[in-house]
């Protein structure tokens, strides 16, 4: 059953998209690829419910959080343990990532987001750069 979304929620998410930080925009240049690369359809500040949640894997129940220094504060802890406890009672888990992770280990971001999602083996092969002659045909042969 799809989970109802507050329509200032949507309006919420249209405005958010235009106001992207360093570490969420650094991220989503990598998720947008993420359709290609492994079949998988990223959303960026997708609208849940009353929230509004900065990239969503809806075909995993995933969502990504990008979290700035204001999200230590006690006041924002309790705010973002109250939303990742709703969303969870909505069947979504939360894999968090604060904006100094990013930047100092942006590969290892992405590959704790890829084993949530477990589609590693997915990912196409890199092409042969010498590749072996068409039709297997030996030489001197018509």
């Amino acid at each position: 059953m799809p989970t109802e979304i507050d329509p200032a929620a949507i309006s919420r998410a249209r405005k958010l998209r235009h106001a992207m930080t360093d570490g969420e925009r650094k991220l989503w240049a990598e998720l947008r690829q993420f359709r290609r690369w492994y079949g998988v359809h990223v959303r960026r500040r997708a609208p849940i419910g009353a929230y509004v949640v900065d990239f969503m894997i809806h075909a995993h129940r995933l969502a990504i959080e990008v979290d700035g220094q204001h999200h230590f504060e006690p006041e924002r802890l309790c705010r973002d343990k109250k939303r990742d406890d709703w969303l969870a009672s909505q069947g979504y888990r939360v894999l968090r990532s604060n904006t100094g992770e990013i930047f100092e280990s942006f590969d290892g971001c992405i590959e704790q987001i890829l084993c949530e999602l477990d589609v590693t083996a997915a990912r196409p092969a890199p092409p042969t750069l010498d590749p072996s002659p068409q039709g297997g045909e030996e030489e001197g042969r018509c």
